[in-house]
């Protein structure tokens, strides 16, 4: 093959593909890539999770190692980054695309020393301490999903804003008949399961309304101690016969199309969220949402202010449900339409992709 022609070769690298949206999105990107143009790898830990079938199914090389070295002791890092170094050598990887939400700066060394580019996509909203600043200086290239991440690279001209992408064919109200035509007004919420998503307040809020008509579901695994203590103060509330936890599930489209409201509560806390593609999945299926007034879901509805509420606070949620659950089945279905043709504005797979492949062709030339 020419020179000219030959294609570049990614490596992403990611933990799991079983605890974040993220690994759906980069499944996304990863199966649309042109493959006349480009070469595609994947890097992760393990096989664990349902969805990771589906990430088989792409045909795609898939190495199962840690990307990352732990730092200390520092007199032996060198050694240990080299089995991952001559991987990297050996595959003869153009671009190391890091899809890991931690501030580890041991993958970009790694990179670096092997002779590729590294880009890393900033998923979480941590940052400040000094392995984010090392991570961030020596990397060839940043993408951002929301536009306060790039206050933290203020002297970096090597990065870009690149919302994430969601196939809206997919996630579309157009494969689904609305069941709920009773009585009950559904809220959801898809969430993984910890203590930053806030899933107490959006619980608190709706012990407030006691409104008997209102029901929720969550969707998440619930085999931990937070969703434990959430379970419990179903309980302690007395709400055991509307809040109904119903686990995990890889296709939460069913779910959404037959809900009248989606609630996304995160905290104020933490790693908050990038962008969060629950979020956008459910604005995606044509259904109404509300959201705390933090980055990232701040991001996603920023010309929608009138959906965001104070985070932690449970009576100004509570309000904004009532608003909702006021409204005809006709109101709540045209509300949920612009949210959806907003998606096919803004936050579509093909625009993702393409941006990308611009990005990747741009920085292999340099």
């Amino acid at each position: 093959m020419e020179e000219s022609s030959k294609k570049i070769k990614i490596l992403y690298t990611i933990p799991n593909f079983d605890t974040a949206g993220s690994g759906k999105v980069l499944y996304d990107l990863a199966k649309g890539l042109d493959k006349s143009l480009f070469e595609v790898h994947i890097a992760c830990k393990n096989n664990k999770g349902n969805f990771f079938a589906e990430v088989e199914k792409l045909g795609l090389p898939i190495h199962f190692m840690d990307t990352t070295t732990p730092v200390r002791p520092y007199f032996s890092l060198w050694s240990r980054l080299k089995p991952f170094q001559n991987f990297i050598k050996k595959n003869q990887f153009d671009i190391v695309h890091s899809w890991h939400w931690s501030s580890d700066w041991t993958e970009v060394l790694t990179a670096k020393l092997a002779g590729s580019k590294f880009v890393y996509t900033k998923k979480a909203m941590t940052w400040g301490n000094i392995h984010w600043k090392i991570r961030s200086f020596l990397s060839s290239f940043i993408v951002t999903i929301n536009e306060e991440m790039s206050h933290y690279f203020p002297y970096k001209q090597n990065q870009k804003l690149i919302p994430l992408g969601l196939d809206t064919n997919y996630y579309s109200p157009d494969l689904f008949v609305k069941k709920n035509t009773d009585t009950f007004f559904k809220i959801i919420t898809v969430a993984n399961l910890v203590p930053v998503k806030g899933i107490e307040v959006l619980i608190k809020a709706i012990h407030l309304l006691d409104n008997t008509k209102i029901r929720l579901e969550i969707l998440g695994d619930t085999r931990d101690n937070y969703a434990n203590n959430l379970k419990k103060l179903v309980i302690d509330l007395k709400l055991t016969n509307q809040i109904f936890f119903l686990g995990k599930h890889i296709d939460v489209r069913p779910f959404l199309a037959n809900s009248d409201l989606y609630v996304i509560p995160t905290l104020n806390e933490g790693r908050k969220e990038g962008m969060p593609m629950a979020l956008v999945e459910a604005m995606s299926m044509g259904i109404p949402v509300l959201g705390s007034n933090i980055s990232g879901i701040n991001y996603v509805l920023k010309d929608f202010p009138e959906l965001l509420f104070e985070a932690s606070n449970e009576k100004a949620l509570a309000q904004k449900i009532n608003l909702y659950v006021e409204k005809t089945r006709d109101e709540l279905e045209r509300d949920g339409n612009e949210l959806r043709a907003y998606c096919l504005q803004y936050f579509i797979e093909e625009k993702f992709i393409k941006e990308h492949e611009e990005l990747y062709i741009k920085i292999s030339k340099k």
